[in-house]
């Protein structure tokens, strides 16, 4: 892969990510809210977990076969809104204690980031997309697609510490943010993403 090449995917992601937050996004922000920074960078390992399994599905061909299955897709999209619903209405009637130990918390945190990021199987076909361009066929494909596969998920894994620390900043400045409140504005984000993913599900069906 040219260097030239290279700098245009890195120009392309700088576009794509500089967008208001999205799912993902609003879930770390929650997430670092409520737990902290260090802790939710288990949400950040869940989330790009789900893209590595997305991004070898695409890269083993499989984007045409999910790209058709229309009702697998409406149905996987809409489990992940009913899922990031159910967390917000945990979080917002909650009260504050109580937390499970941390080993437990981890896997929860994890669960949240791989669930939430796997709730969206457009990925799958926006990668299938996204990578042929930027492969030359006259060289090996799999080096190619491993670089662009990993620089992926090194801008997407900076962007969400970014938004994490960014909340637990804001923590650290409004004192008044805490326990319920918290929870409260941690839930209200969960189901902002839930509306979100429903609204662009929603956008796409109208489109077909």
């Amino acid at each position: 892969m040219s260097i030239e090449t290279y700098l245009l995917y890195l120009g392309v992601l700088a576009a794509f990510f500089a967008t208001p937050p999205d799912t993902s996004q609003l879930l770390i922000i929650s997430n670092s809210l409520r737990h902290g920074m260090r802790r939710s960078m288990a949400t950040v390992a869940g989330d790009l977990t789900a893209n590595a399994l997305q991004m070898t599905l695409a890269a083993f061909g499989l984007t045409a076969v999910i790209a058709a299955s229309a009702d697998a897709l409406w149905v996987v999209k809409w489990l992940g809104v009913a899922y990031l619903v159910w967390i917000g209405l945990k979080l917002m009637l909650s009260k504050p204690g109580g937390d499970a130990p941390a080993e437990a918390r981890h896997g929860r945190l994890f669960r949240q980031g791989f669930l939430t990021s796997s709730a969206n199987p457009y990925a799958v076909v926006f990668f299938g997309a996204l990578f042929p361009q930027f492969i030359d066929p006259a060289l090996p494909v799999w080096p190619q697609l491993l670089i662009l596969g990993v620089t992926y998920l090194v801008v997407d894994g900076l962007i969400l510490l970014l938004w994490g620390w960014a909340a637990t900043h804001t923590l650290g400045r409004v004192k008044q943010l805490t326990g319920v409140w918290v929870n409260r504005v941690s839930g209200a984000l969960m189901l902002g993403a839930a509306v979100l993913l429903g609204l662009k599900d929603l956008d796409r069906a109208a489109e077909r």
